[in-house]
């Protein structure tokens, strides 16, 4: 059974707002890359394609369900930050606010009574998590270095060893 009006818009304004995450953060990792931070820069690309991939299992749960998802266009997002503190601020604000919408999108499929997509769902309620953990824990380093490059040096290191998951 195709989804109902209400849960299809919103899942494609989902959809939106996860291939905008993937833009914002690899709009982050291209300045990374500019201030030979590949490491930093490594960790936002495999970020970025997680949210292209977030994207499309909203896409495909959609057709799975018989229903088009209507895509839109993207924000494109900022092209700089003043540091890495700044940038990574972003991610955590960003992922703190990815994570209003998926609760919004649970209080919405169960008003719905559509609890196909509210199992769906669950994947993404617990991926936030994960997602703010990851990005506070990032944040909290970045801002332990107080400005050094040196530690800054040993986070992109550290980020750097990420494997696509």
């Amino acid at each position: 059974m195709a989804l109902k009006a209400t849960v299809l818009k919103a899942f494609n304004e989902q959809i939106n707002a996860e291939f905008f995450s993937s833009f914002l953060y690899l709009s982050m990792a291209a300045q990374f890359e500019a201030e030979s931070l590949p490491g930093i820069a490594k960790w936002l690309k495999i970020q970025a394609a997680e949210e292209h991939g977030h994207a499309m299992k909203f896409f495909n749960h959609a057709l799975e369900r018989g229903s088009k998802p209507v895509l839109a266009a993207i924000q494109a997002p900022a092209a700089k930050w003043a540091s890495a503190e700044a940038a990574f601020k972003n991610v955590v604000d960003h992922e703190v606010k990815v994570t209003g919408l998926i609760h919004a999108l649970v209080a919405l499929a169960r008003k719905e009574n559509d609890y196909a997509s509210e199992n769906f769902l669950q994947y993404f309620v617990k991926e936030q998590v994960e997602e703010e953990a990851q990005a506070g824990l990032i944040y909290q380093q970045v801002l332990l270095t107080g400005g050094s490059k040196g530690s800054l040096l040993m986070i992109d290191h550290q980020l750097g060893k990420r494997g696509a998951e």
